[in-house]
Protein backbone atom coordinates (compact mmCIF):
# COMPACT_ATOMS: atom_id res chain seq x y z
CA UNK A 1 0.00 0.00 0.00
CA UNK A 2 1.33 3.58 -0.73
CA UNK A 3 1.73 5.93 1.56
CA UNK A 4 -0.19 9.13 1.69
CA UNK A 5 1.37 11.92 -0.19
CA UNK A 6 4.18 14.19 2.24
CA UNK A 7 2.26 17.87 2.20
CA UNK A 8 4.62 20.32 0.37
CA UNK A 9 3.63 23.94 0.63
CA UNK A 10 3.08 25.78 4.03
CA UNK A 11 -0.91 25.62 3.43
CA UNK A 12 -1.06 21.69 2.78
CA UNK A 13 1.73 21.37 5.81
CA UNK A 14 -0.88 23.47 7.97
CA UNK A 15 -3.93 21.99 7.15
CA UNK A 16 -2.36 18.52 7.77
CA UNK A 17 -1.57 19.72 11.39
CA UNK A 18 -5.20 21.13 11.68
CA UNK A 19 -6.80 17.85 11.01
CA UNK A 20 -5.20 16.03 13.33
CA UNK A 21 -5.93 18.56 15.78
CA UNK A 22 -9.53 18.42 15.12
CA UNK A 23 -8.47 14.75 15.42
CA UNK A 24 -7.23 14.75 18.67
CA UNK A 25 -3.82 13.03 17.22
CA UNK A 26 -1.74 15.66 17.00
CA UNK A 27 1.06 15.88 19.36
CA UNK A 28 1.45 19.81 19.48
CA UNK A 29 0.59 21.38 23.14
CA UNK A 30 0.11 25.07 24.14
CA UNK A 31 -0.18 27.72 21.68
CA UNK A 32 1.55 25.38 19.39
CA UNK A 33 -1.80 23.96 18.34
CA UNK A 34 -3.32 27.60 17.60
CA UNK A 35 -0.88 27.85 14.65
CA UNK A 36 -2.77 26.50 12.02
CA UNK A 37 -5.89 28.43 12.59
CA UNK A 38 -3.85 31.64 13.23
CA UNK A 39 -4.06 33.94 10.61
CA UNK A 40 -7.47 35.32 9.21
CA UNK A 41 -8.04 37.63 12.43
CA UNK A 42 -4.64 39.21 11.93
CA UNK A 43 -5.28 40.00 8.07
CA UNK A 44 -8.76 41.69 9.75
CA UNK A 45 -7.51 43.36 12.30
CA UNK A 46 -4.84 45.31 10.07
CA UNK A 47 -8.38 47.25 8.98
CA UNK A 48 -8.72 48.37 12.03
CA UNK A 49 -5.00 49.89 12.10
CA UNK A 50 -4.86 51.70 8.71
CA UNK A 51 -3.79 55.33 8.31
CA UNK A 52 -7.15 56.33 8.62
CA UNK A 53 -6.86 55.61 12.21
CA UNK A 54 -3.46 56.89 12.69
CA UNK A 55 -5.55 60.46 11.18
CA UNK A 56 -8.28 60.27 13.05
CA UNK A 57 -6.98 59.04 16.69
CA UNK A 58 -3.81 62.00 16.30
CA UNK A 59 -6.48 64.28 15.74
CA UNK A 60 -8.37 63.36 18.33
CA UNK A 61 -5.77 63.21 20.98
CA UNK A 62 -4.20 66.90 19.53
CA UNK A 63 -7.75 68.17 19.61
CA UNK A 64 -9.52 66.26 22.47
CA UNK A 65 -6.76 64.99 24.65
CA UNK A 66 -7.72 61.66 26.28
CA UNK A 67 -11.14 62.46 26.04
CA UNK A 68 -12.05 59.97 22.89
CA UNK A 69 -10.56 57.16 24.32
CA UNK A 70 -13.66 55.39 25.12
CA UNK A 71 -14.87 56.02 22.09
CA UNK A 72 -11.93 53.66 20.60
CA UNK A 73 -12.42 51.10 23.42
CA UNK A 74 -15.91 50.82 22.62
CA UNK A 75 -15.41 50.76 18.71
CA UNK A 76 -12.68 48.05 19.59
CA UNK A 77 -15.28 45.85 21.06
CA UNK A 78 -17.75 46.02 18.80
CA UNK A 79 -15.11 44.98 16.37
CA UNK A 80 -14.54 42.05 18.04
CA UNK A 81 -17.91 40.51 18.51
CA UNK A 82 -18.13 41.56 14.31
CA UNK A 83 -15.46 40.24 13.35
CA UNK A 84 -16.32 37.04 15.55
CA UNK A 85 -19.70 36.90 13.66
CA UNK A 86 -18.10 37.35 10.20
CA UNK A 87 -15.67 34.03 10.74
CA UNK A 88 -18.33 31.51 12.04
CA UNK A 89 -20.50 32.88 8.90
CA UNK A 90 -17.37 31.78 6.55
CA UNK A 91 -16.87 28.21 9.31
CA UNK A 92 -20.42 27.29 9.69
CA UNK A 93 -21.28 27.78 5.68
CA UNK A 94 -18.50 27.95 3.63
CA UNK A 95 -19.61 30.76 2.34
CA UNK A 96 -18.89 34.48 2.63
CA UNK A 97 -21.24 37.20 3.48
CA UNK A 98 -21.59 38.51 -0.75
CA UNK A 99 -22.27 35.11 -1.43
CA UNK A 100 -24.51 35.12 0.78
CA UNK A 101 -26.22 37.94 0.17
CA UNK A 102 -26.53 36.98 -3.61
CA UNK A 103 -28.02 33.59 -2.82
CA UNK A 104 -30.40 34.69 -0.51
CA UNK A 105 -31.63 38.29 -1.87
CA UNK A 106 -30.00 38.27 -5.40
CA UNK A 107 -32.56 41.25 -6.14
CA UNK A 108 -29.93 43.59 -3.90
CA UNK A 109 -26.83 41.69 -5.52
CA UNK A 110 -26.30 44.55 -7.33
CA UNK A 111 -27.00 47.60 -5.88
CA UNK A 112 -24.88 46.06 -2.48
CA UNK A 113 -22.09 45.16 -4.94
CA UNK A 114 -22.30 49.19 -6.48
CA UNK A 115 -21.92 50.20 -2.70
CA UNK A 116 -19.55 47.97 -1.70
CA UNK A 117 -17.18 48.91 -3.96
CA UNK A 118 -17.54 52.84 -2.99
CA UNK A 119 -17.06 51.88 -0.02
CA UNK A 120 -13.82 49.81 -1.14
CA UNK A 121 -12.48 52.87 -2.94
CA UNK A 122 -12.77 55.38 0.31
CA UNK A 123 -11.15 52.30 1.80
CA UNK A 124 -8.49 52.39 -0.36
CA UNK A 125 -7.66 56.31 -0.72
CA UNK A 126 -7.01 56.36 2.90
CA UNK A 127 -4.73 53.04 2.70
CA UNK A 128 -2.46 54.32 -0.26
CA UNK A 129 -2.35 58.26 0.42
CA UNK A 130 -1.26 56.76 4.19
CA UNK A 131 1.34 55.07 2.59
CA UNK A 132 2.60 57.52 0.14
CA UNK A 133 3.12 59.94 2.79
CA UNK A 134 4.53 57.51 4.82
CA UNK A 135 7.41 56.99 2.13
CA UNK A 136 7.74 60.87 1.93
CA UNK A 137 8.36 61.42 5.10
CA UNK A 138 10.57 58.79 5.70
CA UNK A 139 12.58 59.55 2.37
CA UNK A 140 11.88 63.62 1.60
CA UNK A 141 10.54 62.29 -1.92
CA UNK A 142 7.52 64.09 -3.73
CA UNK A 143 4.20 62.57 -2.45
CA UNK A 144 3.60 61.21 -6.07
CA UNK A 145 7.26 58.98 -5.93
CA UNK A 146 5.76 58.15 -2.79
CA UNK A 147 2.51 56.46 -4.45
CA UNK A 148 4.52 54.82 -6.87
CA UNK A 149 6.41 53.13 -4.18
CA UNK A 150 3.50 52.55 -2.74
CA UNK A 151 2.37 50.55 -6.09
CA UNK A 152 5.15 48.90 -6.71
CA UNK A 153 5.36 47.29 -2.64
CA UNK A 154 1.32 46.16 -2.42
CA UNK A 155 1.84 44.43 -6.13
CA UNK A 156 4.31 42.60 -4.56
CA UNK A 157 3.17 41.84 -1.64
CA UNK A 158 -0.15 40.53 -3.79
CA UNK A 159 1.85 38.31 -5.49
CA UNK A 160 2.06 36.10 -1.96
CA UNK A 161 -1.66 34.86 -2.88
CA UNK A 162 0.11 32.66 -5.61
CA UNK A 163 1.47 30.45 -3.09
CA UNK A 164 -1.78 30.10 -0.75
CA UNK A 165 -3.00 31.70 2.23
CA UNK A 166 -0.80 31.48 4.99
CA UNK A 167 2.20 33.08 3.18
CA UNK A 168 0.46 36.61 2.94
CA UNK A 169 -0.94 35.90 6.62
CA UNK A 170 2.53 35.64 7.75
CA UNK A 171 3.53 39.08 6.04
CA UNK A 172 0.60 40.93 7.17
CA UNK A 173 1.02 39.63 10.89
CA UNK A 174 5.37 40.89 10.12
CA UNK A 175 3.39 44.62 9.43
CA UNK A 176 1.13 44.42 12.55
CA UNK A 177 4.17 43.48 14.83
CA UNK A 178 5.96 46.90 13.11
CA UNK A 179 2.91 49.07 14.28
CA UNK A 180 2.78 47.61 17.82
CA UNK A 181 6.63 47.92 18.35
CA UNK A 182 6.53 51.42 16.53
CA UNK A 183 3.96 52.73 19.11
CA UNK A 184 5.45 51.10 22.35
CA UNK A 185 8.03 53.42 21.61
CA UNK A 186 6.04 56.16 21.26
CA UNK A 187 4.08 55.67 24.68
CA UNK A 188 7.43 55.10 26.19
CA UNK A 189 9.12 58.38 24.75
CA UNK A 190 5.13 60.69 25.13
CA UNK A 191 4.88 59.52 29.12
CA UNK A 192 0.66 59.90 29.17
CA UNK A 193 -0.63 61.00 32.05
CA UNK A 194 -2.72 59.23 34.72
CA UNK A 195 -5.58 61.79 33.61
CA UNK A 196 -5.92 59.04 30.75
CA UNK A 197 -8.19 57.30 32.53
CA UNK A 198 -11.00 60.14 32.44
CA UNK A 199 -10.93 59.79 28.75
CA UNK A 200 -13.14 56.13 28.98
CA UNK A 201 -15.63 58.03 30.46
CA UNK A 202 -18.02 58.40 27.74
CA UNK A 203 -18.43 62.08 26.63
CA UNK A 204 -18.63 64.75 23.96
CA UNK A 205 -17.55 68.34 23.65
CA UNK A 206 -19.53 69.65 20.64
CA UNK A 207 -20.03 68.16 17.03
CA UNK A 208 -15.96 68.09 15.79
CA UNK A 209 -15.59 65.73 18.94
CA UNK A 210 -18.78 63.63 17.18
CA UNK A 211 -17.42 64.40 13.79
CA UNK A 212 -13.98 62.71 15.09
CA UNK A 213 -15.80 59.87 17.04
CA UNK A 214 -17.81 58.86 13.84
CA UNK A 215 -14.65 59.26 11.59
CA UNK A 216 -12.94 56.81 14.81
CA UNK A 217 -16.14 54.20 14.61
CA UNK A 218 -15.39 54.41 10.87
CA UNK A 219 -11.65 53.51 10.80
CA UNK A 220 -12.48 50.70 13.47
CA UNK A 221 -15.31 48.68 12.60
CA UNK A 222 -14.73 48.97 8.59
CA UNK A 223 -17.63 46.99 6.38
CA UNK A 224 -14.80 45.90 3.95
CA UNK A 225 -13.34 43.63 6.44
CA UNK A 226 -16.80 42.63 7.58
CA UNK A 227 -17.13 41.08 3.88
CA UNK A 228 -13.33 39.81 3.85
CA UNK A 229 -12.92 38.05 7.32
CA UNK A 230 -15.69 35.23 6.15
CA UNK A 231 -14.03 35.19 2.84
CA UNK A 232 -11.26 33.86 4.83
CA UNK A 233 -12.36 31.42 6.86
CA UNK A 234 -14.78 29.61 4.79
CA UNK A 235 -13.29 26.18 3.83
CA UNK A 236 -10.11 27.58 5.10
CA UNK A 237 -9.56 24.70 7.79
CA UNK A 238 -11.01 20.87 6.25
CA UNK A 239 -14.22 20.49 9.00
CA UNK A 240 -17.48 18.80 8.12
CA UNK A 241 -18.66 17.62 11.24
CA UNK A 242 -20.72 19.99 13.73
CA UNK A 243 -18.07 18.86 16.55
CA UNK A 244 -15.23 19.96 13.64
CA UNK A 245 -16.69 23.55 12.95
CA UNK A 246 -17.06 24.16 16.61
CA UNK A 247 -13.63 23.27 17.34
CA UNK A 248 -12.78 25.60 14.67
CA UNK A 249 -15.08 28.50 15.79
CA UNK A 250 -13.43 28.79 19.08
CA UNK A 251 -9.71 28.48 17.63
CA UNK A 252 -11.24 31.28 15.29
CA UNK A 253 -12.34 33.31 18.55
CA UNK A 254 -8.81 33.05 20.06
CA UNK A 255 -7.80 34.39 17.12
CA UNK A 256 -9.91 37.41 17.01
CA UNK A 257 -9.17 38.27 20.75
CA UNK A 258 -5.21 38.23 20.21
CA UNK A 259 -5.45 40.21 17.31
CA UNK A 260 -8.20 42.37 17.52
CA UNK A 261 -6.79 42.93 21.08
CA UNK A 262 -3.50 44.02 19.80
CA UNK A 263 -5.25 46.08 17.34
CA UNK A 264 -6.68 48.19 19.95
CA UNK A 265 -4.38 48.51 22.04
CA UNK A 266 -2.06 50.39 18.84
CA UNK A 267 -5.31 52.26 18.65
CA UNK A 268 -5.29 53.62 22.12
CA UNK A 269 -1.83 54.39 22.14
CA UNK A 270 -2.08 56.42 19.32
CA UNK A 271 -4.33 58.87 20.68
CA UNK A 272 -3.20 58.75 24.36
CA UNK A 273 0.66 59.53 22.57
CA UNK A 274 -0.89 62.34 20.46
CA UNK A 275 -2.52 63.48 23.75
CA UNK A 276 0.48 63.51 25.78
CA UNK A 277 2.92 65.31 22.67
CA UNK A 278 0.57 67.69 21.70
CA UNK A 279 -2.68 68.30 23.23
CA UNK A 280 -0.60 68.75 26.48
CA UNK A 281 2.12 70.98 24.99
CA UNK A 282 -0.18 73.33 23.70
CA UNK A 283 0.05 71.69 20.48
CA UNK A 284 -3.71 70.90 19.98
CA UNK A 285 -3.69 72.49 16.03
CA UNK A 286 -2.04 69.63 14.95
CA UNK A 287 -4.55 67.94 13.00
CA UNK A 288 -2.43 66.71 9.82
CA UNK A 289 -0.30 63.88 9.85
CA UNK A 290 3.13 65.91 8.52
CA UNK A 291 2.31 68.30 11.24
CA UNK A 292 2.63 65.48 13.57
CA UNK A 293 5.56 64.04 12.33
CA UNK A 294 7.53 67.18 12.01
CA UNK A 295 6.36 68.49 15.70
CA UNK A 296 7.43 65.26 17.05
CA UNK A 297 10.93 65.93 17.07
CA UNK A 298 11.19 68.62 18.59
CA UNK A 299 8.77 67.49 21.60
CA UNK A 300 10.07 63.76 21.63
CA UNK A 301 13.21 63.71 19.48
CA UNK A 302 13.89 62.01 16.07
CA UNK A 303 13.62 58.25 17.17
CA UNK A 304 9.62 59.15 18.17
CA UNK A 305 9.37 60.91 14.37
CA UNK A 306 10.67 58.01 12.76
CA UNK A 307 8.90 55.05 14.67
CA UNK A 308 5.52 57.21 13.75
CA UNK A 309 6.53 57.36 10.13
CA UNK A 310 7.81 53.56 10.36
CA UNK A 311 4.31 52.55 11.73
CA UNK A 312 2.27 54.44 8.92
CA UNK A 313 4.50 53.17 6.33
CA UNK A 314 3.77 49.49 7.91
CA UNK A 315 0.32 49.87 8.39
CA UNK A 316 -0.52 51.73 4.63
CA UNK A 317 1.32 48.83 2.64
CA UNK A 318 -0.55 46.33 4.91
CA UNK A 319 -4.12 47.83 4.76
CA UNK A 320 -3.43 48.51 0.44
CA UNK A 321 -2.41 44.89 -0.32
CA UNK A 322 -5.87 43.58 2.07
CA UNK A 323 -8.12 46.63 0.97
CA UNK A 324 -7.86 44.91 -2.64
CA UNK A 325 -8.16 41.14 -1.33
CA UNK A 326 -11.60 42.60 0.25
CA UNK A 327 -12.00 44.12 -3.26
CA UNK A 328 -11.66 40.64 -4.75
CA UNK A 329 -14.36 38.96 -2.68
CA UNK A 330 -16.49 41.70 -2.80
CA UNK A 331 -16.92 41.55 -6.15
CA UNK A 332 -16.76 37.83 -7.29
CA UNK A 333 -19.17 37.43 -4.46
CA UNK A 334 -22.08 39.63 -5.55
CA UNK A 335 -21.72 39.80 -8.81
CA UNK A 336 -19.81 36.20 -9.56
CA UNK A 337 -16.86 38.76 -11.95
CA UNK A 338 -13.27 38.61 -11.25
CA UNK A 339 -10.75 40.59 -12.76
CA UNK A 340 -6.98 40.23 -12.56
CA UNK A 341 -5.62 41.56 -9.83
CA UNK A 342 -3.29 43.66 -10.91
CA UNK A 343 -5.96 45.63 -12.87
CA UNK A 344 -8.08 46.10 -9.57
CA UNK A 345 -5.05 47.10 -7.74
CA UNK A 346 -4.35 49.81 -10.50
CA UNK A 347 -8.28 51.21 -10.46
CA UNK A 348 -8.98 51.67 -7.35
CA UNK A 349 -5.25 53.67 -7.18
CA UNK A 350 -6.65 55.95 -9.69
CA UNK A 351 -8.54 58.26 -6.61
CA UNK A 352 -5.80 58.23 -4.53
CA UNK A 353 -3.11 59.75 -7.62
CA UNK A 354 -6.39 61.97 -8.33
CA UNK A 355 -6.14 63.30 -4.95
CA UNK A 356 -2.35 63.77 -5.00
CA UNK A 357 -2.29 65.56 -8.57
CA UNK A 358 -4.94 68.05 -7.23
CA UNK A 359 -2.93 68.98 -4.69
CA UNK A 360 -5.38 68.35 -2.12
CA UNK A 361 -4.93 67.91 1.92
CA UNK A 362 -3.76 63.94 2.13
CA UNK A 363 -5.11 64.33 6.34
CA UNK A 364 -8.11 65.57 5.18
CA UNK A 365 -9.23 63.71 2.55
CA UNK A 366 -8.01 60.10 4.95
CA UNK A 367 -10.89 61.70 7.66
CA UNK A 368 -13.81 62.05 5.09
CA UNK A 369 -13.13 58.48 3.76
CA UNK A 370 -13.41 57.25 7.63
CA UNK A 371 -16.43 58.97 7.72
CA UNK A 372 -17.67 57.53 4.81
CA UNK A 373 -16.51 53.91 5.82
CA UNK A 374 -18.78 54.65 8.94
CA UNK A 375 -22.01 55.29 6.58
CA UNK A 376 -21.16 51.70 4.66
CA UNK A 377 -21.45 49.86 8.20
CA UNK A 378 -24.90 48.65 7.93
CA UNK A 379 -24.78 47.48 4.62
CA UNK A 380 -22.58 45.20 5.67
CA UNK A 381 -23.63 44.58 9.40
CA UNK A 382 -27.40 43.99 8.93
CA UNK A 383 -27.26 40.99 6.83
CA UNK A 384 -24.64 39.61 8.95
CA UNK A 385 -26.92 39.91 12.17
CA UNK A 386 -29.45 38.30 9.92
CA UNK A 387 -28.05 35.27 8.62
CA UNK A 388 -25.63 34.60 11.82
CA UNK A 389 -29.06 34.64 13.63
CA UNK A 390 -30.67 31.89 11.84
CA UNK A 391 -30.38 28.36 12.38
CA UNK A 392 -31.20 27.07 9.22
CA UNK A 393 -28.08 28.74 7.75
CA UNK A 394 -25.50 28.70 10.60
CA UNK A 395 -26.79 25.44 12.56
CA UNK A 396 -24.68 24.75 15.40
CA UNK A 397 -22.89 28.04 15.53
CA UNK A 398 -25.97 29.71 15.35
CA UNK A 399 -25.43 33.30 17.79
CA UNK A 400 -27.45 33.23 20.68
CA UNK A 401 -29.92 35.87 21.85
CA UNK A 402 -27.50 37.85 23.39
CA UNK A 403 -25.28 38.21 20.73
CA UNK A 404 -27.91 39.05 18.66
CA UNK A 405 -29.16 42.30 21.08
CA UNK A 406 -25.96 43.30 21.21
CA UNK A 407 -25.27 43.05 17.44
CA UNK A 408 -28.49 44.91 16.90
CA UNK A 409 -27.64 47.59 19.37
CA UNK A 410 -24.24 48.05 17.79
CA UNK A 411 -25.98 48.34 14.26
CA UNK A 412 -28.32 51.02 15.84
CA UNK A 413 -26.05 52.77 17.75
CA UNK A 414 -24.35 53.50 14.46
CA UNK A 415 -26.78 54.74 12.23
CA UNK A 416 -27.50 56.75 15.12
CA UNK A 417 -24.30 58.45 15.07
CA UNK A 418 -24.50 59.16 11.43
CA UNK A 419 -27.97 60.15 11.94
CA UNK A 420 -27.18 62.79 14.37
CA UNK A 421 -24.05 63.84 12.84
CA UNK A 422 -25.49 64.76 9.21
CA UNK A 423 -28.15 66.99 11.37
CA UNK A 424 -25.39 68.57 13.26
CA UNK A 425 -23.08 69.14 10.69
CA UNK A 426 -25.55 70.46 7.77
CA UNK A 427 -28.90 71.37 9.53
CA UNK A 428 -27.80 73.26 12.06
CA UNK A 429 -24.84 74.86 9.78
Amino acid sequence: MSSAPTPTSLDERLNAEAVSILANTSKRRGLARLTPFLGPAFIASVAYMDPGNFATNIQGGAQFGYLLLWVILGASLMAMLIQNLSANLGIATGKNLPEMIRERWPRLAWPYWIQAELVAMATDLAEFLGASLAFQLLFGIPLFWGAVLTAIVTFSLLTLQKRGFRPIEIAITGFVFVIAVAYLVQIVLSRPSLSALGGFIPRFEGTDSLYLAVGIIGATVMPHVIYLHSALTQNRIPATTPAEKRQVARMSRTDIFMAMGLAALINLSMLAAAAAAFYTTGNSDVADLTVAYRTLTPLLGGGAAIAFALALLASGLSSSTVGTMAGQVVMQGFVRFSIPVWLRRTITMVPAFAVILLGLNPTSTLILSQVILSFGIPFALVPLLVFTGRREVMGELTSTRTVQVLGWLIAALIIGLNAYLLVQTFVGA
